[in-house]
């Protein structure tokens, strides 16, 4: 296999502004207000896979939309640096992301273990705790995620909370088996404040069906000062749930693509 790169070089000209915890880093070349959120995804997720990929990775990815900025800028760099590269998608929409580029598929199965993974958010709070499941994809994304050396999360500033719940409102989502779901729904509702909603299809009658063939609970109106990883470990000891949509110390960093054109980067 192809000898490791140590030090890519920074293609994209930035300059950064050192602050504790916190990077804010931003092209050169736009000086402008950026015009969309799909400008700062982009952004995030560009410079991301820029610092964080190099020659001969395995590398997961993740699902969403800011993660097709990253799948693209990884072609793009497999393109024109003739990077060795494999790919461990977390979804069928992932997998279908890096099909249409012509990136070359394992799986955990031959690769267990991955250099880094990169993932979108629904919301990350000022720990690097996350929210993630919006597209039911959870139990897929932290599996995978449990397997690199470092996930690195990539959003537009809409993402990037205090606290969880103050900006997502649509909920926690925790994957269950279907026999289980209305038992498993009354015995949170017992225990947590908030409400436990059956998520339901938009384009086919009945609720959403998971690529593990789950169902998902969407916990909405929730304390916001809850210990997330006491409540996550609370939750995955009730029989018949799967996985929950909270991603607690699993983080190494974060890229949000803010709205003067500046990346910001927030370490764990």
């Amino acid at each position: 296999m192809c000898a490791r790169i140590s030090n890519l070089r920074n293609t994209c000209g930035l300059f950064i502004h050192k602050t504790p915890g916190i990077k804010l880093r931003k092209f050169q070349n736009n000086t402008a207000a950026m015009s969309t959120i799909e400008d700062a995804k982009k952004l995030a997720a560009y410079q991301a896979v820029d610092d964080h990929v190099k020659n001969d990775y395995i590398i997961g990815i993740g699902s969403g939309s800011t993660v097709v900025y990253a799948v693209e800028r990884l072609a793009q760099k497999v393109q024109k640096e003739k990077l060795s590269v494999l790919c461990v998608p977390t979804s069928f929409q992932a997998r279908q992301l890096v099909v249409k580029h012509r990136l070359p598929l394992t799986d955990l199965d031959v690769s267990p273990k991955l250099d880094v993974c990169i993932d979108g958010a629904d919301e990350v709070d000022s720990r690097l705790t996350l929210i993630k499941g919006g597209g039911g994809c959870l139990l897929q994304e932290k599996i995978v995620a449990s397997c690199a050396n470092k996930l690195i999360i990539i959003a537009d500033y809409t993402k990037n909370s205090n606290k969880l719940g103050e900006q997502y409102k649509k909920g926690i989502p925790i994957e269950v088996i279907p026999m289980a779901y209305t038992p498993i729904q009354s015995h949170l509702e017992s225990i947590y404040k908030g409400q436990f909603a059956l998520r339901m299809a938009v384009n086919k009658a009945g609720p959403v069906v998971t690529d593990n063939g789950n169902f998902i609970l969407d916990w909405k109106e929730f304390d916001q000062n809850l210990d997330w990883a006491k409540v996550n470990q609370g939750i995955m000891m009730i029989p018949g749930v799967v996985e929950t949509g909270l991603f607690v110390k699993m983080v190494e960093r974060a890229y949000f693509g803010m709205p003067d054109g500046s990346v910001k980067v927030q370490d764990a």
